[in-house]
């Protein structure tokens, strides 16, 4: 299903038509749904199971984090990535930087030491940056009504929050919280995926467009917004032992299947969604006194839930 910018109103009337009939089925004819009421009264059709082929998993030892990557960002990052994953280059190695409401960060504590540093085998070290990626190369956008500050179009391409310039033709991923990234230098080709982090503060938007950004947290985010701040600069660990050690990453797809963390994912391209956007932009359950009729995008959740058994 294919839904551009400018069909937001009719997804948007779909979303209502929906809502009143699950009212109607209630019997709450005065009460616009909540976002529980949405999920509550999704249907399957409105989810979707992770690919596997596209989905990682961080093990630490307090647990697993998961990433869903978005090749159609960033196709040559998410390629490194996996490779290096492929090749084990991530076991072993650490959480190396906290920074409170900021970043977490992973990587290899040796790489500025060519001498010590983690040799990558069949992987590359470095990419030319992909900050953003042609609009035409997104197979799905639902825009938001609301303006945005950062980009002239904000909305969700698939699973992920996004933005676009329709004069640039660009795309790219909204920086949000549990957005993960490729960690670089000044030089704007200076990553290539050997060194990410997770976002785990208030949304810095002002990456966008200086950073490659190549997927988000899906589950586990508490594993990583938790850890203690770093009390170097920029929240980097100034000892070694406070590293937290990664354990293992893995592709989803090569992990066995009863090994695999089962998680559906709300499609963002439905009604249920249009109508799951409306209530955040207008809360109305008993809590709120003053619904504002605004929303960012970084402030949409995508519902995530357990998976079937296959």
């Amino acid at each position: 299903m294919r839904i551009e910018s400018g069909l937001f109103g009719v997804v948007g009337a779909l979303a209502l038509t929906w809502a009143m009939n699950v009212l109607a089925a209630d019997g709450a004819a005065k009460r616009p749904p909540t976002l529980a009421d949405v999920v509550k009264n999704s249907k399957a059709a409105d989810w979707h199971a992770l690919d596997p082929a596209n989905t990682l998993y961080l093990d630490l030892k307090a647990g697993r984090v998961v990433i869903e990557l978005a090749p159609a960002f960033a196709p040559k990052h998410v390629a490194n990535i996996k490779a290096l994953v492929a090749e084990g280059y991530f076991d072993g190695l650490a959480i190396l930087r906290v920074q409170d409401n900021y970043v977490v960060q992973w990587g290899d504590p040796d790489a500025d030491d060519k001498t010590r540093q983690r040799p990558i085998k069949t992987a590359q070290r470095t990419l030319k940056a992909e900050f953003t990626t042609s609009s035409a190369n997104i197979a799905s956008f639902v825009r938001l009504p609301d303006a945005d500050g950062y980009a002239a179009q904000t909305g969700f391409s698939g699973d992920f929050a996004s933005a676009r310039d329709p004069k640039l033709g660009q795309a790219w991923l909204a920086h949000c919280y549990g957005t993960v990234g490729v960690g670089r230098d000044l030089g704007v080709d200076s990553g290539g995926g050997a060194e990410l982090y997770a976002v785990i503060g208030q949304a810095p938007r002002w990456l966008e467009r200086n950073i490659t950004a190549v997927g988000r947290v899906v589950q586990g985010m508490e594993l990583l917004s938790s850890l203690p701040r770093g009390t170097a600069e920029m929240g980097f660990y100034d000892k070694p032992e406070q590293r937290v050690r990664i354990e293992r990453v893995r592709l989803a797809a090569d992990v066995p299947e009863g090994e695999r963390t089962r998680l559906e994912i709300m499609r963002t391209d439905t009604p249920t969604f249009a109508a799951l956007i409306e209530s955040r932009r207008n809360r109305i359950d008993d809590f709120y006194k003053t619904p504002l009729g605004h929303i960012d995008v970084c402030s949409v959740p995508i519902p995530v839930r357990p998976g079937r058994a296959p």
